[in-house]
């Protein structure tokens, strides 16, 4: 195969891939793309051509469509190359723009509730004319929305993997044990002999609990998790209602709940480190630059 027939795979081909691959139907891909089910056919029928594999299972009728495994293959790299295009488009009216515009920012809960107020208020001041749209996402999700293009900078967990990155370091965020007010635990230094020995109320989201995970494993200790929330609120909530203890990163926790007291565990889990992060073969617009410092700048204040 001459790899000049590739310069023939359009974005629409991969549209029509991407929405067969979620309505498991070409009619129902059709209608949701304003086409002809034969043109959806004729795209899929095109791409399978210039790429030489056979893309889509046809089963026939009643039963869904699906992807074969090239299928799948060459959709996750479409994913990126729509990603990189919008990124593209983003940066050519960042570029535009000037000192006005938009800024997407991607930030987690932790994060949007104690760090990205003061951040904002000084930005807004300092940028009056570039509106701000927040993407809320899980911790672990602005990474990949930078790399995807959806977002222009995030709030990430440090490392991110193989992500093509810039990232500022911005604080490290030590993890405590938050117990009942009246716990004893409440009054001195426990191990984490003594925390596996409770049991614990816990994030849902497995990637919250790695580090935490790791500290237990790497004691030799198998703790017993009851509830689970992502929802720091509801985790401390629980704790203050006597159904277990938690280990949080601190910045997570409402220091003003008098129902529950912060216990220091002395560093026996490694403290999340957070950063500003933004992708770093794009264009890093003055707005964006700006918006990197004054992150920087708000958190080094912080008391």
């Amino acid at each position: 195969m001459k790899h000049d027939q590739w310069l023939g795979v359009e974005i629409r081909h991969f549209a029509a891939l991407r929405a067969v691959a979620e309505e498991g139907s070409f009619g129902r891909a059709a209608e949701r793309l304003g086409y002809t089910q034969s043109a959806v056919s004729q795209q899929i029928a095109t791409l399978e051509r210039i790429v030489g594999e056979q893309l889509v299972e046809r089963p026939g009728g009643p039963r869904p469509v699906s992807l074969t495994e090239a299928g799948r293959l060459l959709l996750h790299h479409a994913d990126a190359i729509v990603g990189r295009l919008r990124a593209a488009q983003a940066d050519l009216h960042a570029l535009q723009a000037g000192e006005s515009g938009t800024l997407r920012v991607g930030t987690f809960q932790s994060v949007g509730a104690r760090v990205l107020p003061e951040v904002m208020r000084r930005f807004a001041e300092q940028w009056p004319s570039i509106e701000v749209m927040l993407e809320e996402l899980e911790d672990d999700e602005s990474a990949r929305a930078i790399e995807l293009g959806t977002i222009d900078v995030g709030f990430v967990q440090l490392p991110v993997g193989d992500a093509p990155l810039e990232t500022v370091e911005l604080l490290h965020d030590p993890y405590v044990l938050i117990v009942p007010a009246d716990s004893p635990l409440a009054h001195r230094r426990p191990t984490l002999h003594d925390v596996a020995s409770q049991t614990l109320v816990g994030f849902r989201d497995h990637h919250a609990l790695d580090s935490v995970v790791a500290a237990f494993n790497a004691a030799g200790l198998e703790p017993h998790w009851t509830f689970r929330s992502n929802d720091n609120p509801t985790v401390q909530g629980l704790v203050a209602a006597g159904l277990g203890v938690a280990v949080m990163p601190k910045l997570t926790i409402d220091s003003a709940d008098r129902r529950t007291a912060i216990v220091d565990l002395a560093g026996a889990v490694p403290p999340r480190i957070i950063a500003v992060a933004w992708h770093r073969d794009r264009y890093a617009s003055p707005a964006l630059r700006a918006f990197v410092e004054t992150a920087r700048a708000a958190v080094a204040t912080r008391p």
